[in-house]
């Protein structure tokens, strides 16, 4: 009976290097994916303002809609008027937030971001529309 199934042991002669590519390859994977940025709730935004760390909150929304109201000491970097060349003028070494209407925009920016080699980048979840902390009005410049 034993010669029976004596096929199938070919099949797993070299299941130690398979498990260590299969490994491997998920290890890479995740190392990928811990260097994308992360989103974040309008709560935890709120947590990292008051932690006391150098934080950059970057309102990318138009000029108008940020005058109206905005996440307390945002700038503005109004995403259709060049955001992708301006943002990078942004301090690497800060934690940067994007917010914009509902997440699109922000995750685009950060996206950038990480691929220059930023570390600490964040992107707010649902945007302004999600926002429930305090608001600012009127205009503050861009970096």
């Amino acid at each position: 009976m034993r010669r029976r199934y004596s096929f199938l042991v070919p099949r797993f002669k070299h299941a130690g290097t398979c498990f260590l590519i299969v490994a491997a390859t998920l290890f890479s994977v995740q190392t990928a994916f811990s260097a994308a940025h992360k989103r974040i709730t309008g709560e935890e935004l709120e947590t990292m303002r008051k932690d006391g760390s150098q934080i950059t909150v970057v309102d990318v929304r138009e000029p108008e809609l940020f005058i109206k109201g905005h996440v307390p000491g945002a700038i503005n970097i109004d995403y259709y008027d060049n955001a992708e060349t301006s943002i990078l003028k942004l301090s690497p070494k800060d934690r940067i937030v994007f917010i914009c209407h509902g997440g699109p925009m922000g995750d685009e920016l950060s996206e950038i971001l990480t691929k220059n080699g930023y570390t600490n980048v964040y992107n707010v979840k649902g945007g302004m529309r999600k926002w429930n902390g305090p608001i600012e009005k009127g205009a503050k410049a861009g970096k």
